[in-house]
């Protein structure tokens, strides 16, 4: 084991107060109440928190094309009217809806996973985590299943300019199809998900067949599921695949998104994932001792979601938590028991040995497949991206600071965020 590892974790209270309207079951307040939980156990302590810049528009058109990230910027809920051919264009509407501050939420979840990918680059911390990231259905030129922008391929675009090689996995409970896509046609980022496959299950792709194209071929695997798989099943088979996966591609940084929509009792899940199984995988990542970025993504019944991620956030800090949540601000979510520990799901497993098996057959047989560890002739790296820097000698502190201006300053160890509205506490189903 080397030293203890360097934690940055990025949050910005303004990410959870936006709203993507009544009935809709993404709520960001989930974010807020992450963030509490994990300040009420105090693991705030053994970590560097900051606050993340707005990404830039330029910085979001690394990847989604300009005209799109235009559009997002420009688009307000009371002009929407006016643009219902746009609106089809770029797949905003009922899943993707337009809500006030769209654009904002966008410029701080991504710019939270672009600085995470940029203090990994740096060598400033060995773990870098942000919940508000993970948003893995983007697309280039289009919103899809609530992302708007993808910041978990802005994060890699990131991580390879100082790595040849970038492993993502994904273990929300959809398949991670908007970055397989982007990075489907190259060998430097290998993608790995594991999420329930049939049933007309959203977004319908992730089948086991689907490997890569290209200079890509074989550096897609998918793990395709079916409803109701457990702990012993699911985490057997993610340590077998992944630690296969790291042996044969051998890369110099790894990218998990931690959607939470695969635990049990999940309003739109169906597998019965404890938190603890859950949080094994990230155990499981945290071990091979690689540069490692770590993203939330879905994630629907919103007090595990807080749950789970808080647990993870201790077993990245090698900090087992007691199960008796302390008193927060959102302590009355967690009623009647207030404990960390979710009941049992009780949808049927229907991964039965033999599937699980073939599956698992097939995914090893087309790892052996790639050639050991593809090198990559590296150029000079590129810049981290512009940003003006903030003249602290330039500054008057009699000015008020408007609040871009705050959000690009790194926030204290020891600063709480107060004052998180939770706007949608009678909308719950």
């Amino acid at each position: 084991m080397r030293s203890k590892e360097k934690i940055s974790y990025f949050y910005d209270g303004d990410v959870g107060s936006v709203y993507f309207g009544p009935n809709h079951p993404m709520k960001p307040h989930r974010l807020c109440m992450t963030h509490h939980l994990v300040l009420a156990y105090d693991l705030h302590k053994k970590m560097e928190i900051y606050r993340p810049h707005k990404a830039y528009p330029v910085e979001l058109a690394q990847f989604h094309s300009a005209d799109y990230v235009e559009f997002l910027h420009r688009i307000t809920p009371d002009t929407q009217h006016l643009f219902s051919n746009e609106l089809a264009r770029y797949n905003l509407g009922e899943d993707c809806p337009v809500f006030e501050n769209l654009f904002e939420f966008c410029q701080i979840y991504a710019g939270g996973t672009i600085d995470a990918a940029r203090r990994l680059n740096n060598q400033l911390c060995d773990i870098a985590i942000n919940w508000a990231g993970g948003l893995h259905h983007a697309k280039k030129c289009e919103a899809s299943g609530f992302c708007y922008i993808n910041d978990l391929v802005l994060g890699i675009l990131e991580l390879l300019k100082y790595h040849a090689r970038v492993l993502y996995i994904d273990i929300d409970v959809h398949h991670g199809d908007g970055v397989e896509e982007a990075f489907y046609f190259t060998d430097r980022v290998m993608t790995v998900s594991f999420h329930k496959f049939g049933d007309m299950f959203f977004p319908g792709t992730g089948d086991v067949k689907d490997i890569g194209e290209r200079e890509g071929k074989y550096y897609a695997i998918n793990v395709p599921l079916k409803d109701g798989i457990d702990d012993t099943s699911f985490t057997r088979l993610f340590k077998i695949i992944i630690s296969k996966v790291v042996e044969m591609y051998q890369p110099g940084a790894i990218v998990l998104q931690c959607g939470a929509d695969s635990l049990a009792g999940d309003r739109l899940g169906c597998f019965n994932l404890s938190i603890d199984g859950h949080a094994e995988c990230v155990k499981i990542v945290k071990k091979f001792n690689l540069p490692l970025l770590v993203t939330g993504g879905g994630g629907y019944t919103k007090e595990n979601v807080a749950r789970c991620w808080t647990v993870e956030t201790g077993v990245l800090l090698d900090t087992e938590l007691p199960n008796e949540i302390p008193e927060n601000e959102y302590i009355k979510y967690f009623a009647p028991d207030c404990l960390l520990n979710i009941p049992n799901g009780h949808i049927e497993n229907l991964n039965s040995k033999s599937y699980l098996s073939t599956i698992k057959m097939q995914v090893l047989e087309n790892l052996r497949s790639i050639q050991h560890a593809p090198g990559v002739q590296m150029q000079e790296v590129p810049p981290d991206f512009y940003i003006p820097d903030f003249d602290e000698d330039e500054h008057n502190p009699d000015e008020r600071m408007d609040q871009h201006t705050q959000d690009k300053q790194i926030q204290r160890d020891d600063e709480y965020y107060d004052g998180d509205n939770d706007n949608d506490h009678n909308m719950d189903m």
